[in-house]
């Protein structure tokens, strides 16, 4: 399950940066393309947060949907998995969205 890893990464940089301070709440952006499960994220998060400044804390999780574009018919379309075929037939996709884990914001009390 990479989502251990991944979560014990997000809760590491965010105990870092509240520098002692209890956190409240964290909330991430995942692209729908990383494969990451937000409840087996939510799940980790309760584990790897347990002695930790965000221990408590609630875990926003926002799902970002997944986007190409074509360098042959120079459309952009979604996609849902990485099968980069655009709808006109063309391997030649560029992914520009779906693929983001970010931390976007925490709250400290």
């Amino acid at each position: 399950m990479h989502e251990l890893s991944i979560t014990r990464s997000v809760v590491d940089a965010v105990c870092e940066r509240a520098a002692g301070r209890p956190v409240l709440e964290v909330r991430v952006r995942v692209g729908i393309l990383t494969s990451v499960v937000p409840d087996s994220m939510r799940f980790c998060f309760d584990l790897v947060t347990a002695g930790t400044p965000a221990e408590g804390a609630l875990l926003e999780v926002d799902h970002t949907a997944g986007r190409g574009h074509c360098r042959a018919c120079e459309q952009d379309f979604p996609m849902n998995d990485l099968v980069l075929l655009c709808p006109c037939g063309s391997f030649d996709v560029d992914v520009t969205a779906g693929q983001e884990l970010q931390i976007v914001s925490m709250r400290v009390g």
